[in-house]
């Protein structure tokens, strides 16, 4: 079966580079090949799901790349894979041939295999990596119209900001790593000493919470509604944004070692809950709804992960997955049948395509918990932990869960409402488009409250979680009371502004202006930081220069220069005081033997010549001493040669 899971793992992978990296060429291909691969991929997920198999492979030397899939990560990789693949199937018929499909798909299946790596990592490098790739690749789909520079700037925003908080990671791997060399297996995080236990826990938290779009870091999901529909479909659904609460869900041995990481998991999650439920009841965008919803439901998970609720924390993320792909692809079909994903605007929506309407009515109510759905039911489950822990938590959750009905409410009352005016401009919705959302609806349908028991008791099995809290009939009437009356509160009010003040309506179509207090409290001050660097670094270098190099130089320079006009200057003169003395003895001395030599040389050939004439003055005396002398040395020769 190992070969069943490194198939899971690369073959989204592989696919995904292929696509990304043939560009339009294959455009016409990579619809067809990205449905392929998610069907193989969902059939592997099963598979793997059921079988449970781990596998290991080197990578570093100490750190090998272990996957394996368990109770928790077989959950989420067939819930992966299963949404990727209506993901898909609805951007069959949203991407016409004029878009770049075969980066689009390519990038979708490098984001789904990235999410699946995450979720089936044994170890902290190997999820290190992971968490970075599927950072990426989501600024890559959210500036997928890269042309737009408000697209870009919001890709940006989302990356930047998941990328501070992915620090923890490398926090949490160092002290690991200090703590006890090996291979960083997550099931052995938990048995580091202190102080590198709290140093661990706290990198996975903030890692988690940034992942999770949870307080503080909870604006830049707003921000990444500028993608494509589908991107945010499966973004807020069962890739990224999950990633964080299924990381704290599976570090729970660690938050509870640590003695302080499960409460503060736990109190985070919960706060994020009430606080982005507030504001997607002031949003007045439907798709800045849902992603306000999207940190509020995710908060339920990261509270399960603080209380132990383990059971609860899945079957939340199972059905949230389940009916925010859902209400986000309506939201895409709308906007492109409509123009438009103002609510105010939407009016009547749901009675002019009435089939995504009552799909839209199954998603609404499976996010709020409203009978027949049982969205509330997970959410049951898991605040019986909550009141284990503490009945002050199990009250803020509570209170939570009431907002989540409200704000599906208003979704329903302003589609459901009568029209005004109908938007123009856009085109009207493919039938092929309801496929998909057919099929999220059924899911969202297969947890009732008829269902969920025999799910609930299943899950629980097959999570090995051990005793779960216990629920009390007074629990679920009690929460079930106040969704009620909280939906009935929302739809009587209907569609009416709410009666507060502008700048508290403001604040909460702003996300409670968390992204200009990050940018008060952390962007401006790095900002000026650097700024006070760059001046300070630019003095300082420029003054150590000056004393280390300028300085010196021109010292040495001057140094030189008078050397130069010292030493030779002076030699200079001394070489031309010497040459003119050397000339003057030449010519008092050398010139005077040489004229003497000339005046000898003259004077003896004078004298030559004289001597030679002699012989020509025809005496014959002179002749005969000639002749004489000469014979004489003749035998005088003869005489020393014998």
């Amino acid at each position: 079966m190992s070969l069943a899971l490194w198939a899971l793992v690369a073959l989204p992978l592989t696919a995904g580079v292929a696509l990304a990296l043939a560009g339009r060429a294959a455009d016409r291909w990579a619809p067809g090949i990205a449905v392929v691969v998610a069907v193989a991929s969902l059939a592997l997920a099963v598979t793997a799901a059921v079988r449970h198999p781990a596998v290991e492979a080197p990578l570093l030397e100490g750190l090998p790349l272990r996957l394996a899939v368990d109770g928790l990560s077989g959950v989420l990789v067939v819930t992966v894979t299963a949404v990727t693949l209506a993901v898909l199937l609805f951007s069959l018929v949203e991407f016409g041939a004029d878009e770049a499909r075969a980066r689009f798909f390519g990038l979708m299946l490098l984001f789904a295999g990235s999410m699946l790596v995450t979720v089936t990592a044994a170890t902290l490098p190997v999820l290190l990596m992971a968490w970075e790739a599927m950072g990426a690749t989501s600024w890559a789909l959210i500036g997928y119209w890269w042309r737009e520079p408000e697209r870009t700037a919001a890709a940006d925003t989302a990356f930047l900001t998941t990328r501070a908080a992915d620090l923890g990671l490398y926090l949490a791997a160092g002290a690991a790593l200090a703590a006890a060399p090996g291979p960083l297996a997550l099931d052995g995080l938990a048995r580091a000493d202190e102080l590198w236990l709290s140093f661990v826990t706290a990198g996975i938290l903030v890692a988690a919470l940034g992942k999770s779009a949870q307080l503080p870091f909870s604006f830049w999901l707003s921000r990444a509604m500028q993608g494509p529909s589908p991107v945010s479909a499966l973004l807020h659904s069962a890739a990224m944004v999950v990633a964080g609460a299924y990381l704290l869900l599976r570090m729970r041995p660690l938050l509870d070692a640590s003695g302080w990481g499960a409460s503060a998991a736990a109190w985070v999650g919960a706060a994020t809950a009430v606080a982005l439920g507030l504001v997607a009841v002031a949003q007045s965008d439907f798709k800045q709804l849902l992603a306000a919803s999207t940190c509020a439901q995710i908060g339920f998970m990261v509270l399960a992960a603080g209380a132990g609720a383990t059971t609860g924390g899945a079957l939340q993320l199972m059905t949230h997955a389940a009916a925010k792909s859902l209400l986000f692809l309506v939201a895409g079909a709308w906007l492109t049948a409509w123009g438009t994903q103002q609510l105010s605007a939407l009016r009547g929506a749901a009675r002019s395509y009435r089939a995504v309407g009552v799909l839209c009515t199954v998603g609404a109510m499976s996010l709020a918990g409203l009978p027949p759905l049982s969205l509330w039911a997970a959410k049951d489950v898991l605040l019986a932990g909550a009141l284990e822990d503490s009945p002050w938590l199990y009250s803020v959750g509570l209170a939570a869960a009431v907002l989540s009905a409200v704000y599906s409410v208003k979704i329903l009352r302003f589609v459901w409402g009568r029209p005004e005016q109908r938007a123009t401009g856009g085109r009207r919705i493919p039938g092929g488009a309801v496929v998909p959302l057919a099929l999220l609806g059924a899911a969202c349908v297969a947890l009732t409250p008829v269902a969920f028991p025999p799910v609930r008791d299943a899950l629980t099995r097959y999570l090995d979680t051990g005793p779960q809290p216990s629920q009390h009939v007074w629990e679920f009437a009690l929460s079930s009371a106040l969704a009620l009356a909280a939906a009935a509160a929302a739809w009587a009010w209907g569609t009416r502004p709410l009666p507060l003040p502008f700048r508290v309506k403001r604040l909460g179509r702003e996300w409670l202006g968390l992204e200009r207090a990050a940018h008060v409290l952390l962007v401006s001050p790095a900002l000026a930081a650097a700024r006070a660097a760059a001046t300070f670094d630019d003095r300082v270098l420029e003054r150590a220069a000056h004393v280390l190099l300028v300085s010196p130089a021109l010292a040495a320079a001057r140094a030189a220069a008078t050397f130069d006009d010292r030493v030779l200057d002076r030699a200079v003169e001394a070489a031309a005081q010497g040459a003119v003395g050397f000339a003057r003895w030449t010519n008092r001395f050398v010139e005077r033997a040489i004229d003497g030599a000339v005046e000898g040389v003259a004077t003896a050939a004078r004298r030559l010549g004289g001597w030679a004439r002699r012989p020509q003055t025809g005496q014959l005396h002179q002749y005969l001493a000639q002749a004489v002398a000469a014979f004489s040395v003749l035998a005088v020769v003869l005489v020393l040669v014998r």
